[in-house]
């Protein structure tokens, strides 16, 4: 338990980059490093995550804690892996109130961010030999990649690829092994997060209030059922969390401005860990610290419940051949969203000829020396700052 801590604790101090780049680190750290899970475990989890809302690089450490050490794991490395950016976004808050802007970060995310694109295409070559297992599955793979970049929906491309894998499998006579309906548990909880009642908002007193749009500022109930709605019900990216943050607090309930939001979701891209921190900010913003502590509650722990119910299910969807085969191509297909943030991601990180050079650099010695990801990310952060300090 005490080594399962300190992994998450270190990766959710030194996780830049997003889910794909925070599933990479820990594709680093827990199958070539420690050996915890096969590449095909691994595989599996992530296939898994993507079929269930939430943030999907805590739900990938929250799998690895169960099948490391059951419920106890489950809760000490989804905790660990999100108390970092909790407690930095929280410190950023109190600064943002006090001085009324966010602390400048560019700097230290240009030396970052080159870094992170070098990790990450580590990790899709390694899952990539694991996942495509002959033409037809690198076929599924070429088709989900092509059909994420021209924009279909993340859960329509999972979903086409786990069905076309069925339909195309070898031997495709043999009769299922596993329950059908027990795959359906866990992934219609999400539903409930639609009709859950939201307690009237209180007027609030204090610090907080100056930052609101209007005087109504929500209670400490309100903040929490309203993030956990959020955390219910939420698939994809980033974007969406934006989509979904400004019709409940910008549009609907006027508790934030347009440029407030955007300073929420800024913070959650330059800290480290589950960008969902941005939750941290906002309730901070609307409550003070309980607030934030209400907001960050309520926006993972659907997290929690979600893969306490579906991770038992993964290795028995492995032994049956049916469920199988529809994982396989999800897999692919969550390895081709990987790859379309990645390309995207190495379109902003790398500029010049400085952050070409780190990424090399970073993806020789990630290869070559096996040096822990996490150094790289520190390295690449101190070659930013230096940069940035220099005329």
């Amino acid at each position: 338990m005490r080594e399962l801590a300190a992994l998450f604790l270190k990766l959710g101090a030194t996780a830049f980059g997003g889910p794909a780049a925070h599933i990479a680190m820990m594709e680093d750290e827990v199958v070539r490093r420690r050996g915890w899970l096969t590449r095909e475990e691994f595989l599996d989890l992530l296939g898994a995550t993507n079929l269930i809302p939430g943030p999907n690089s805590t739900e990938m450490a929250l799998h690895v804690g169960w099948r490391r050490a059951g419920g106890r794991g489950l809760l000490v490395a989804g905790s660990c892996f999100i108390l970092p950016a909790t407690l930095i976004v929280s410190g950023l808050a109190w600064a943002y109130v006090r001085f009324g802007a966010l602390p400048q970060a560019e700097a230290l995310l240009r030396g970052v961010k080159p870094v992170i694109v070098a990790v990450v295409a580590q990790a899709l070559v390694g899952l990539g030999r694991t996942a495509i297992r002959g033409p037809r599955l690198l076929l599924l793979g070429l088709a989900a990649l092509a059909a994420v970049a021209f924009g279909v929906h993340e859960l329509v491309v999972l979903a086409a690829a786990g069905f076309l894998a069925v339909l195309t499998r070898p031997g495709r006579s043999a009769a299922p092994t596993f329950p059908a309906a027990k795959l359906l548990v866990p992934l219609a909880v999400p539903s409930l997060g639609l009709t859950l009642p939201l307690p009237a908002a209180t007027v609030a007193t204090g610090t907080a209030a100056a930052t609101a749009a209007t005087v109504g500022l929500p209670s400490l109930s309100t903040l929490f059922f309203l993030f956990l709605k959020i955390g219910s019900v939420l698939f994809g990216s980033g974007y969406v969390l934006l989509a979904f943050l400004r019709a409940d607090f910008v549009e609907r309930r006027h508790w934030l401005s347009e440029s407030q939001l955007l300073d929420a979701v800024a913070v959650g891209q330059i800290t480290p860990g589950p960008l969902f921190t941005t939750a941290t900010f906002i309730g901070y913003l609307l409550g003070g610290f309980p607030g934030g502590v209400a907001a960050t509650l309520g926006i993972f722990l659907p997290a929690f419940v979600l893969v306490a119910m579906s991770g038992p299910l993964v290795p028995a969807l492995r032994r049956s051949a049916l469920a199988g085969a529809f994982l396989d191509g999800v897999n692919v297909a969550s390895l081709a969203l990987m790859a379309v943030v990645s390309w995207s991601l190495a379109r902003a990180a790398l500029v010049d000829a400085t952050s070409v050079i780190l990424a090399l650099l970073s993806g020789l010695l990630l290869v070559g020396l096996r040096v822990n990801s996490a150094w790289l990310v520190l390295l690449g952060a101190a070659v930013g700052l230096l940069r940035g300090a220099l005329p």
